[in-house]
């Protein structure tokens, strides 16, 4: 009878792979053989040579009359190169020995090798640890918000944390309360889908774009369009406000992002060389200050001033579909498909993967406290600690009433003002509010978090 093989996954064999090279080659490092006494004294006689050849006439001439004079006196530290103080054989005429001068230096005796034990005396270097993530309170459901007609492709919180604004496939630009989640106004204009907002920091500005082509801006004052931005060819997905300068960066199924002057509706610069829809862009104060994610599955960071490319990144297999900026570290993260990237401005250098969010992540958003969150086109949520890339926690956003299974997509989410309240917009058509559990403590929902031989971190 032929007895079974167990089969077991790539992955798992690799695991065993490297956990067997691992043990073998880390931990049992610092015990090494033992030297034997000859080739010891042929290395230090080398060395001597090498390093002292150019002295070793005058020493030993200095040995010679110290000899002649019968001295009886120690000889001065920085001569004190003699004979290899060996029992057993003694040096050719000329040989020199380091070990002498290494003790000479520290005041000890010159030991004296034998076959059972080496002079050298090596200290085991530590395995590698992977840094234990910081503890986060676990995120709950707080509120449902329904409303908009159509997905909810978009949310945008404004500086002052009193409201935020969500725009939707029913092409409705809608204000909400944010402590209360009661509607206060509803924008009409656009004559598609809304699919990026920004509420100026500096001015009373709402700045909107759509599957119609048309970016707007809104003046709040009046609830009114005061300006059109012309330009893009085709749907504009996404737009970032720079943070201190009054430009406006878009970006859209055209493959390109443009940066536009917000008050003389001039576009400043055309970013071109993305080769399919570039779906996210984001602005920051340092360099680089513009950052692009396109479907061609590549990243490119830009200089905003020549309106050039300086770098593109390439490590992703599939499109990237969202970018997210760190608010407080010079960091930056991108999701696509195959994992999601965190990645060190200004040049763009890589630091980790965060792996296991496997669909379509639609959107992301990091709170000042570490907390970055990814949203899947099945209505998953992943909660991840930014400093480590430990996945502290799962959900899964729960289907309205009415709606279909296939409409749990995450489209977009924003954290407010105060990194404390993670907004969501999902295909049921509902916006959805979560919170930190307040219940929650470190013995209640402690972390179940084991070191990853297979994690490779580039600190």
């Amino acid at each position: 009878m032929v007895e079974e093989v167990t089969r077991h996954s790539v992955h798992t064999l690799i695991f065993r792979s490297l956990k067997r090279t691992h043990d073998l080659f880390v931990s049992d490092q610092g015990i090494l053989p033992e030297d034997d006494p000859e080739t010891q004294k042929f290395r230090y006689n080398v060395k001597a040579k090498d390093s002292y050849g150019t002295i070793l006439d005058r020493v030993k001439h200095t040995k010679e009359t110290k000899t002649h004079s019968n001295d009886t006196h120690a000889e001065p530290e920085h001569l004190a190169i003699m004979d290899t103080p060996s029992q057993n054989a003694t040096p050719a005429p000329g040989e020199m020995s380091l070990v002498p001068v290494i003790q000479a230096k520290s005041g000890t005796s010159a030991p004296k090798p034998s076959g059972t034990q080496s002079n050298v005396q090596l200290i085991p270097k530590k395995a590698p640890t992977i840094p234990k993530p910081n503890w986060h309170p676990p995120w709950k459901l707080q509120r449902v918000i329904s409303g908009h007609l159509g997905w909810v492709r978009c949310v945008a919180v404004e500086p002052g944390n009193e409201w935020f604004v969500t725009g939707a496939a029913d092409r409705v630009i809608k204000v909400w309360d944010l402590a209360s989640g009661k509607l206060k106004l509803s924008l009409t204009g656009h004559v598609s889908t809304v699919r990026g907002l920004a509420v100026s920091a500096r001015h009373p500005y709402l700045f909107s774009c759509g599957e119609d082509r048309q970016v707007k801006c809104w003046d709040l004052e009046y609830n009114k369009v005061i300006r059109h931005y012309h330009g893009h060819l085709s749907a504009v997905y996404s737009l970032s406000l720079h943070p201190t300068i009054d430009v406006l960066a878009t970006a859209g199924r055209d493959g390109t992002a443009r940066i536009w002057d917000m008050r003389t509706k001039a576009n400043i610069h055309t970013l071109v060389g993305h080769t399919n829809t570039v779906a996210s862009v984001v602005t920051q104060a340092a360099n680089p200050q513009v950052i692009t994610g396109s479907h061609d599955s590549t990243i490119r960071l830009w200089d905003l001033a020549a309106g050039k490319s300086v770098c593109t990144l390439t490590n992703h297999k599939k499109s990237v579909r969202s970018l997210v900026i760190h608010p407080t570290l010079y960091m930056f993260a991108s999701a696509s498909p195959d994992n999601i990237k965190q990645w060190r401005c200004p040049e763009g250098n890589f630091i980790q993967n965060l792996s296991g969010h496997n669909s379509l992540v639609n959107c992301m958003a990091v709170n000042p406290e570490g907390v970055l969150v990814s949203g899947g086109d099945n209505g998953t949520l992943f909660f991840w600690d930014w400093r480590t890339g430990y996945n502290f926690q799962r959900s899964q956003a729960a289907v309205q009433p009415g709606s279909m299974d296939s409409e749990a997509g995450i489209f977009s989410m924003t954290f407010d003002q105060s990194g404390s309240r993670l907004i969501t917009t999902e295909a049921d058509k509902t916006i959805k509010i979560y919170k930190e559990d307040e219940t929650a403590t470190e013995e209640t929902h402690p972390i179940n978090w084991r070191p990853e031989i297979l994690k490779r971190r580039k600190y």
